[in-house]
């Protein structure tokens, strides 16, 4: 009988976690918060043990895998990628822990199913609500349901005049999707005498848009539904396709599949505007990077865009090219409001004097300068909150709460001297 329980108590637990790294003692923090988070059910991995584990029954009992990597790591990107492919295959959830990672490389990871981010250094409680997202999102996806608190409870009214807002980065990484987030949440939390406005952000990047990601929300396929039959859409079936953050904001989020962007025409586009204006007090688009045929129809509708540059060649060549096709198509250019992301300090005099050379040169007015928001901005959106949310002090998170109030003390002062 001892011999038995003996064995019986030796015999190990099945492991719910692993994480996959070259050296896991190169992430201690790491260790510490899986024992922490998983007790004895976790184990270890090296890249080669992953590849051949991942394929064996054994790991039918993994919740999730943790794959921690650092600078060196992205010489075997296209290795790490198979890893993060192979766990999906297996329905294994991927939280990445990425140190001084390039975005490019972040970015592929993203790409081929990785469900997580966090940064190392892991923020205190980071992984704890990395895990809790992913299990609310398997469960969503096993029940096919969404949480309450996401559904959009406003009714269609069909009443409004809203104001539409455009917002394109005029090269990557440029922040237009930070700032699209940011500016819809600030213009939804602003104080409208006792009733709050109603906004709407839409995000139009169908391919790579991540709104949902900022914000922490499940890609639907009623969004891709919706865009394939405007024809038959109306206010209600648009309301029901929205999802809600924090009891605030009402956002349509990218299709959960990667869709050609002309997936949509001009009179798609109208369509959802239009509803979309008039049921929403403000309607904040999220665009491509690219210009595609229904460019036009967006810049045609709004009533300002946003155009988002930072202060290098690439963004000044690209605003020249931008400039170019939108006269030679006659398109609405007095529309444009430049936005230089990561502008120099006050202090900068010598950054200063190189902003006003950029516009000087481009023959434009950048009218709004966005301050570095620094490593809040990464964890805020990595977290997928707006920063006001968890940096409210930060300095970008400052001039957007102050150009939100701009935009909307200026459309008052329009609507009540009509």
């Amino acid at each position: 009988m001892t011999t038995n329980a003996a064995a019986v108590q030796d015999e190990p637990a099945p492991l719910t976690a692993c994480t996959i790294s070259r050296d896991v003692q190169n992430f201690d923090l790491l260790i510490e918060d899986m024992e922490a988070e998983c007790g004895e059910g976790w184990g270890d991995l090296s890249f080669d043990d992953a590849a051949l584990f991942l394929k064996q029954e054994d790991s039918e009992t993994l919740e999730f895998v943790a794959l921690a990597i650092d600078q060196e790591d992205e010489e075997i990107i296209d290795t790490l990628a198979d890893l993060v492919k192979s766990a999906r295959d297996q329905d294994i959830r991927v939280l990445v822990i990425a140190e001084e990672v390039s975005p490019i490389a972040l970015h592929k990871l993203l790409k081929v199913g990785a469900d997580e981010f966090v940064p190392y250094p892991l923020p205190d409680g980071a992984l704890h609500d990395a895990i809790e997202r992913m299990r609310r999102a398997a469960l969503r996806q096993d029940n096919g349901e969404l949480p309450d608190e996401m559904r959009t409870k406003l009714k269609a009214t069909g009443d409004r005049n809203g104001i539409v807002l455009g917002v394109q980065g005029f090269a990557g990484g440029t922040g237009s999707t930070t700032f699209a987030v940011n500016l819809a949440w600030e213009l939804a939390s602003l104080d409208n005498g006792g009733e709050p406005l109603r906004v709407c952000l839409i995000d139009f990047d169908l391919q790579f848009g991540a709104v949902a990601t900022y914000l922490d929300l499940p890609r639907r396929e009623a969004v891709f539904e919706l865009l394939q039959d405007t024809g038959s859409m109306d206010s209600d079936s648009f309301m029901q396709a929205l999802l809600t953050f924090n009891d605030k904001l009402h956002v349509l989020t990218a299709p959960s599949d990667l869709i050609p962007l002309d997936i949509i025409g001009q009179e798609d586009v109208e369509k959802i505007l239009e509803v979309a204006r008039t049921n929403f007090d403000y309607v904040v688009i999220d665009m491509p990077q690219s210009v595609v045929m229904w460019t036009e129809t967006i810049l045609n509708a709004v009533h300002a865009y946003f155009a988002m540059t930072e202060l290098d060649m690439r963004s000044a060549q690209n605003t020249l090219r931008m400039i170019r096709a939108f006269k030679g198509e006659d398109l609405p250019i007095n529309k444009v409001r430049y936005v230089l992301n990561r502008a120099p300090k006050f202090t900068d005099l010598t950054g200063k004097s190189r902003v006003k050379r950029m516009a000087e040169s481009l023959d434009i007015k950048i009218e709004v300068l966005m301050p570095d928001g620094g490593k809040q901005v990464v964890q805020s959106n990595d977290h997928g909150v707006p920063l006001s949310e968890v940096a409210s002090k930060n300095p970008l998170r400052k001039e957007i709460e102050k150009l939100a109030e701009s935009v909307h003390e200026s459309n008052v002062a329009v609507a009540e001297g009509a």
